[in-house]
């Protein structure tokens, strides 16, 4: 069975934390990995680009100059895509609903080829607590320091959770909880290196960070979602 490091949060070593076989071993095809993450960076679009045409714009209608006369070509009105303030064209436009679908299976798949991938590299830590009585980016630059963290690192979290009764069945809820909050500040003061919560990672997450640092307790939930 694959194991890991575990540390303190002043960079101490204390042991080691076992790792179920499925993540160890995980096998996914290259081209679902692929058409996983292209679907999740379409997703990512906001589609929100808008530009004004020419019946759009605030100007006025009347003709720039008089139609004969003058030796100069015909103008309709100083609205015109020619003229200073006036409508562009062929101009980005709020696009239809462009979300990419992506199946549930192939999505937890995926996560787990890609923590299987850094769990084989070496470069997945396990950290014995993210409490902080107060925000101490030291404490959080020094743990990286120690342990010997390079490159961008991702820290994942346990959330909280409740159970609620849906026509008669007991679901499983995440609630919103405050209790990584301090090492959450601390955090985002140091460059390149990020929080998330266990079930709110994706696989673009994973595959951009160098090093993954993830508590004992988040561990677990990704097994218990990802096996």
């Amino acid at each position: 069975m694959a194991t890991l490091k575990k540390y303190s949060l002043e960079g101490k070593e204390l042991g080691q934390v076992q790792v179920d076989e499925a993540f160890a071993n995980a096998e996914a095809n290259g081209q679902m990995i692929k058409d996983y993450i292209v679907a999740l960076r379409e997703n990512a679009r906001q589609w929100s680009a808008n530009t004004k045409g020419r019946s759009e714009v605030n100007h006025s209608t009347q003709k720039p100059h008089p139609q004969k006369g003058g030796g100069r070509s015909r103008q309709g009105r100083l609205s015109s895509p020619q003229y200073k303030g006036g409508g562009r064209v062929f101009s980005p436009k709020p696009k239809f609903d462009q979300h990419v679908r992506i199946n549930k299976k192939e999505r937890q798949a995926a996560i787990r080829f890609l923590l299987g991938e850094k769990i084989r590299e070496n470069k997945v830590r396990v950290i014995e607590t993210t409490s902080l009585d107060a925000p101490r980016t030291k404490t959080v630059a020094n743990f990286v320091k120690a342990c010997g963290v390079k490159g961008r690192v991702l820290f994942l979290g346990e959330g909280s959770y409740t159970e609620v009764s849906v026509n008669d069945t007991k679901k499983s809820v995440s609630v919103h909880c405050d209790q990584h909050r301090n090492f959450v500040k601390s955090v985002r003061n140091i460059p390149k290196t990020e929080f998330s919560l266990a079930k709110n990672i994706n696989g673009y997450h994973i595959m951009i960070a160098h090093e993954i640092v993830v508590t004992e307790s988040a561990l677990h939930e990704l097994s218990q979602w990802l096996c």
